[in-house]
């Protein structure tokens, strides 16, 4: 499974070009599994596709993943999930 996250302090956004690529209403309204996001970034690269103050990175995480959660510290975040009872973050 692949989820967005930001990786920077600042906050979680999407550029203009992802705006208008997903017909989204805000910058700040994307979905952090939405395969067209994923593809935008993977294809685009971060730079063309986070927001200001945004580094927008695409992580994958175990298909068998039971549970998935974002911890944000001023904008900067990690992804905590739960394989198998455990917990792991990226």
């Amino acid at each position: 499974m692949k989820v967005v996250i930001n990786e920077c302090f600042g906050g979680f956004s999407v550029s203009d070009f992802v705006v208008e690529q997903l017909g989204l209403d805000s910058p700040y309204g994307a979905n952090r599994v939405d395969e067209r996001l994923i593809t935008l970034i993977e294809e685009y690269g971060s730079e063309k596709c986070s927001g200001r103050c945004a580094d927008l990175t695409v992580v994958e995480i175990p298909d068998n993943t039971t549970d998935w959660e974002i911890s944000e510290y001023d904008g900067s975040e990690t992804l905590i999930y739960v394989v198998d009872g455990k917990l792991y973050h990226w």
